[in-house]
């Protein structure tokens, strides 16, 4: 029985389910794949002809190929429709088979989402932007948590996008439709996405933060290639002592030379893991190096004299020819043994990303996109002396910091430096941050 004066609460009203949002669907329907000189031609004509914004995208093979070439264009302008370009069709690349179609959009702007993933196949076909809007990037400036196209789509336009086809083999020929569908939604809404973005960019007063981004973006070029790529192998960590790098070194070098001439991603020709055993074990004969585990793969029977090859000749180098310990830099050492090797630098570090934490939530900007991490990096390796804000505001030029970025950081970075301790005996010594130099080949 219920207590005198209890009552019963009243029944809840049952949530209502959010209505699914709308699956995104070709407005213009599929067009034919360009893949002739003359189809290209009318391309040209029609892109030239519309007017606005250009959206493009490319589909490269990652996980397929050795090579990050585009193995399909996606572009969509008012006026012009969607257009879909098969280049494989025009050569191999690099080559300026796209480049008329370049000019024809040259004045306009060019949209992509995540644009550092597609300038590089896109410049290999002659296509470089003179103006340029990120969406992702834009996204990450208006600091929203999930920026993947499909995402921001979905929240920002009401459109849910497939996803079915996002790790496809883009370089299978014929292409199926569904792919080439898939293909083509990725520039349906792109335009729409971009001026609702530019419209918020002008709302949170990050709209010239953005075309600084963008510029700088559309004028950049190749990426310099990495300092011993190899030493990038998965599980290279459990390899001990100079010859076992050694092994790993010509390992993946004779691999990598492989992957290339077949046009295939390395892991297909042989697996990290099989590279790291094959180091561990150092085997002394062919028939010892088909034995191991890693090694009864396809690839690596198939390739097994190369590969034996490689041992013999990390196994017959001079000891002044082994690899050092510990990788080269191209900069200052990981931060991670400053505070035992380094601890004024370490000091400075931690005062320097505190402020450049505290000052992203101010401006409501993830950190990394405040200031690059390498960029605070190598300032509180080798900070300017004085720490005058004039002084902060060159050395953050010189690391690639935009305008606005130094605008926002330079001072109060100036401030964090100059009330940071000074070195001690400790912190001075071979690529110590006292004398400013690239970190010594004992920093691991």
């Amino acid at each position: 029985m219920s207590a005198p004066h209890e009552q019963t609460p009243p029944a809840q009203e049952p949530v209502a389910e959010a209505a699914p949002k709308p699956l995104l669907e070709l407005r213009d329907g599929l067009s034919p794949v360009v893949s002739t000189p003359a189809a290209l031609d009318r391309a040209v004509a029609a892109f030239a002809a519309g007017h606005g914004p250009v959206a493009l995208d490319a589909e490269r093979a990652s996980g397929y190929r050795y090579s990050q070439r585009a193995y399909l264009v996606q572009m969509r302008r008012a006026g012009a429709g969607t257009l879909l370009i098969d280049p494989a069709t025009f050569g191999d690349v690099p080559n300026d088979s796209l480049l008329p179609l370049a000019e024809a959009i040259r004045d306009a702007e060019w949209v992509i989402h995540a644009a550092s993933q597609d300038l590089a196949c896109l410049a290999e076909l002659g296509m470089r932007p003179a103006q340029l809007f990120d969406t992702e990037l834009a996204g990450r400036l208006l600091n929203y948590p999930r920026v993947g196209l499909a995402v921001m789509v979905e929240d920002l336009l009401g459109y849910r996008m497939r996803k079915e086809h996002s790790a496809v083999d883009w370089s299978k020929r014929p292409l199926p439709e569904p792919w080439l569908v898939y293909a083509a939604l990725d520039v349906e809404l792109l335009l729409e996405l971009r001026d609702e973005l530019a419209r918020q960019l002008e709302e949170a007063g990050k709209a010239d933060w953005a075309r600084q981004e963008f510029a700088a973006w559309a004028q950049m070029g190749p990426t310099a290639p990495r300092i011993d790529p190899w030493r990038r192998t998965s599980g290279m960590h459990r390899v001990r002592g100079r010859r076992g790098l050694a092994f790993v070194r010509e390992m993946w070098r004779t691999r990598d030379a492989l992957a290339r001439k077949r046009d295939v991603t390395p892991s297909r020709i042989l697996p990290d893991a099989a590279i790291v055993e094959a180091a561990q074990e150092t085997p002394t004969s062919r028939t010892a190096l088909s034995e191991l585990a890693g090694f009864a793969t396809r690839g690596g029977q198939r390739y097994l004299r190369d590969f034996y090859a490689a041992a013999l000749a990390a196994g017959e180098l001079a000891d002044r020819e082994l690899p050092p310990l510990s990788p080269r830099y191209d900069g200052p050492p990981p931060p991670r043994n400053w505070a035992a090797k380094h601890p004024v630098a370490a000091d400075r570090l931690a005062r320097c990303r505190a402020a450049v934490s505290a000052l992203a939530v101010e401006h409501d900007l993830p950190q990394e996109n405040l200031l690059a991490p390498d960029v605070v990096r190598r300032l509180a390796w080798t900070p300017p002396k004085p720490p005058s804000v004039e002084h902060v505001v060159a050395t953050l030029a010189a690391l690639g910091a935009r305008p606005w970025q130094r605008e926002l950081t330079a001072a109060t970075l100036a401030d964090v430096l100059a009330a940071a301790p000074t070195v001690s005996p400790a912190d001075v010594g071979p690529g110590s941050c006292a004398d400013g130099a690239v970190g010594d080949s004992s920093e691991a």
